[in-house]
């Protein structure tokens, strides 16, 4: 293997690459990885099966029931996972303890997901990141949360997302990194609606009124997250790419761009870049739709490459929050969430591996012809031999199913 990648390495060279720092650069970049893969987006705050525009199909045994075997398996899974690895959190999966009952998502504290600081710490994450949860709640009232006209239902939701930014700035102070908390409504409309306007304006105020507490902005970078539609919200999404985006750009927050997000000819790729022109951060939600927002597995698609390519070659890899986002119950979920980082990374490998500034000098020059003959030549390029030497050194596998199936076979099969 090692003379095998010494050849690659030398191949590599003569195009101006270096395999070396390549790989350094990939271990230094985070991914923040979802917890809700692990039990199909129910959470622990008594909220149950998700609802809201949002669906997880299938029915694969094992789904984690309780903290501490999410914990076992956030746990067993990111030991699979090369590189640096974030823990993200909704906010739903408070551990209450004996305030079950007491409080509700209005009033959550740091001290609810204390548990959650300890486990990253013990187990080596880079940090956590969060999100307000505002669906799967009784306080979804006709299916409008920040834009409801009920102003009880509009402020519960504000207060919660106050809550969530004090979490948000104890989990940056906690690790010493900035805490990504994004806030994603599933808000709209089934069928066409009388008035747009009127909740775009509520959800506006909700907003002002959200960032209006005192935080320290170095250390929590608030997102806001667009969406086409949802289950229930066909026809109308108040929260809409064309709000989200002034509304980002005139308060200095951040995009989160989320690639099932969109039309299905729309591609994410060609966003990152022009947010880049104007925005020092931007965050992502790394998913795979098929035929529309589905959340699959994250797998090395022609997407997702173009994805980590504008990272890397728009010099963004430290302005650029990569966060996944899928949940997929019909398959083992902890191989789904293997399979989706180490996609993720491969797709960064393969980045860090092209020559993008021969590329550009290409393009700048007008030589379209040798541009277009270029970019054919380096597919071909044997990357995965410098894959399977990042894992190595990582002390991982290529293979890591033997490992989930007696994970499964040992700890799943026995969650009935």
């Amino acid at each position: 293997m090692n003379k095998m990648y010494d050849l690659v390495k030398e191949k590599y060279a003569t195009l101006g690459l270096d395999t070396e720092k390549a790989m350094e650069t990939l271990s230094s970049i985070p991914v923040s990885v979802h917890c809700w893969q692990g039990d199909d987006v129910v959470g622990f705050d008594g909220g149950g099966a998700a609802s809201g525009g949002i669906q997880t199909t299938g029915n694969y045994p094992g789904r984690a029931r309780t903290p501490e075997e999410l914990m076992a398996d956030i746990k067993t899974a990111f030991a699979l996972m090369p590189g640096k690895k974030r823990l993200n959190l909704h906010a739903s999966y408070a551990i209450l303890g004996e305030d079950m009952g007491k409080v509700d998502r209005n009033t959550y504290e740091p001290k609810h997901f204390a548990p959650w600081v300890k486990f990253a710490k013990e187990n080596g994450f880079d940090g956590i990141d969060f999100n307000p949860t505002m669906f799967s709640h009784k306080n979804v009232k006709d299916g409008l949360t920040l834009s409801s006209p009920d102003e009880n239902i509009r402020k519960f939701w504000v207060e919660h997302c106050k809550a969530c930014i004090r979490i948000s700035e104890y989990f940056a102070e906690e690790f010493n990194t900035v805490c990504a908390m994004n806030i994603w409504i599933p808000d709209g409309y089934k069928d066409v609606p009388a008035d747009r306007l009127s909740p775009r304006l509520r959800l506006k105020k909700s907003l002002d009124e959200i960032l209006s507490i005192e935080y320290n902005r170095s250390k929590v970078a608030v997102a806001v997250e667009s969406k086409v539609f949802g289950i229930g919200v066909e026809s109308y999404t108040v929260g809409s790419n064309e709000f989200y985006q002034n509304y980002a750009a005139k308060n200095d927050i951040c995009c989160l761009l989320d690639n099932g997000h969109y039309h299905p000819t729309e591609v994410v790729s060609d966003k990152i870049p022009a947010l880049l022109a104007f925005y020092d951060k931007l965050a992502l939600h790394v998913t795979r739709g098929v035929r529309w927002d589905s959340d699959h597995v994250v797998l090395l698609e022609d997407e997702i490459k173009e994805i980590a390519k504008e990272i890397v070659r728009c010099d963004a890899v430290d302005k650029v929050m990569i966060g996944l986002d899928y949940f997929d119950a019909s398959i083992n979920r902890l191989s789904a969430w293997v399979t989706g980082q180490r996609a993720m990374q491969q797709a960064l490998l393969c980045a860090l591996l092209t020559p993008h500034e021969e590329l550009k000098a290409l393009q700048e020059a007008g030589n379209f012809t040798a541009l277009m003959v270029r970019q054919e030549q380096l597919k071909t390029l044997p990357w995965g031999i410098v894959w399977e030497e990042y894992l190595e050194r990582q002390g991982l596998n290529v293979n890591y199913l033997e490992t989930i199936r007696t994970y499964e076979e040992k700890i799943l099969k026995e969650r009935v």
